[in-house]
């Protein structure tokens, strides 16, 4: 089992090394796949929501894979397949499913709130039950995850609440924010690497080493905690989401390399457990007072201090505000790799972290012209890190 995780970490380096500033949606993507759960990503169009699921389903050799683009005027056929003439002769309604989502391991659906009212019940039920219903009888389909994809939320009315409720995970994902990486995906840096490949049966070990991983008891505690918390605030989350929701937390355990749930891996419940974006920010707030420690609450600081220091040398470019500016970058460089040697349980969280401030330096240092004698650029800021 040992081999697998490997080839998981293979995998989240590559598509970490591919797409940039999408760790967080790359983790949960994942962490999807291994609870055999959905996910939705809300989002501009152009931001690699598609490109990033198909290049996981190229990394899983033997993963059928389905993808479509839906619109107000998608038919049943284009998702589920045609009828099959031959045997509608015999007065057989019976769907011929080759290639289409109902034998799909892995489903990419664009624009999902388009879904029509021809469509929408079989695809609840396929999400829901992992059925499909053809000629009446029902059908088990293969389908591990479905991730959506929709440019903008829902509107009341439309009666979609179903299928929104579908998705355990739901994610908002944006354009590239930093300078440096904006440019090396570019420059298509992180292409040229081999991808790595993991078997169907690898990935079917690894969801069966997740449905292992036991929670302890002071997590069951904080959700309970935090259930309490959205109730006070008039944020209601189903029981069955609750429970769902577990194994999401047995999916970042093993992606942390944990045999054990414990309260930190409860942050990924603040993409769980709200239902309108007004919802977001109070979910957050609650979840990450029950799920982080002192250490998690460290990197966060460490994080937002790193971006003010950043926005700020864009602002201030005097030689006084440069000198102090290095030295800030530096400390918070040195605090992290100090933790990540002493706390392996966040050890991708704090390298992943300890990448963006490196990048935040060596940005400073190559957006700077240096005199021949100067530690300084033509406007005094001093930027060599």
């Amino acid at each position: 089992m040992e081999n697998n995780l490997s080839k998981l970490d293979e995998v989240i380096h590559a598509l970490n090394s591919r797409f940039f500033e999408r760790e967080a949606e790359i983790e949960a993507i994942l962490i999807a796949v291994l609870a055999r759960q959905h996910i939705l990503m809300i989002g501009p169009a152009g931001t690699a929501k598609s490109a990033l699921v198909v290049e996981l389903s190229k990394m899983v050799d033997g993963a059928k894979y389905f993808q479509w683009l839906l619109t107000r005027f998608s038919t049943p056929e284009e998702l589920f397949g045609p009828l099959s003439l031959k045997d509608l002769e015999h007065g057989v309604y019976k769907r011929n499913t080759k290639t289409k989502m109902p034998e799909a391991d892995l489903a990419f659906l664009d624009e999902i709130f388009k879904a029509n009212s021809a469509i929408l019940n079989s695809l609840l039920t396929i999400l829901n039950e992992r059925l499909f219903y053809n000629d009446g009888s029902p059908v088990e389909v293969p389908l591990m995850s479905v991730i959506g994809a929709s440019n903008e939320y829902p509107e009341e009315g439309e009666g979609l609440e179903a299928l929104f409720d579908r998705f355990l995970l739901r994610f908002e994902v944006d354009y590239i924010e930093d300078d440096s990486n904006f440019i090396s995906m570019m420059k298509n840096e992180g292409d040229a690497e081999q991808p790595p490949v993991m078997t169907m049966e690898d990935l079917a070990g690894l969801q069966e080493l997740t449905d292992r991983i036991d929670i302890r008891e002071d997590v069951y505690t904080a959700i309970s905690k935090i259930r309490k918390d959205l109730q006070d605030e008039g944020i209601r989350p189903s029981d069955r989401r609750f429970k769902q929701s577990l194994s999401l937390l047995q999916a970042r355990a093993l992606l942390q390399k944990r045999e054990t749930v414990i309260e930190d891996d409860l942050i990924i419940l603040e993409n769980s457990l709200w239902e309108t974006p007004e919802q977001k920010d109070a979910v957050s707030a609650i979840v990450r007072k029950h799920a982080r420690d002192e250490t998690v609450r460290r990197l966060d600081s460490i994080r937002t201090e790193a971006q003010e220091v950043y926005e700020q040398v864009k602002q201030d470019r005097s030689e006084e505000f440069g000198l102090e500016a290095s030295q800030k970058l530096k400390s918070l460089e040195a605090d992290l790799k100090k933790m990540n040697t002493v706390d392996t349980d966040r050890k991708s969280e704090v390298e992943a972290l300890l990448h963006r401030v490196n990048a935040m330096q060596q940005e400073m240092a190559q957006n700077s012209m240096y005199d021949d004698d100067s530690t300084t650029g033509p406007s005094g800021i001093f930027y060599r890190m």
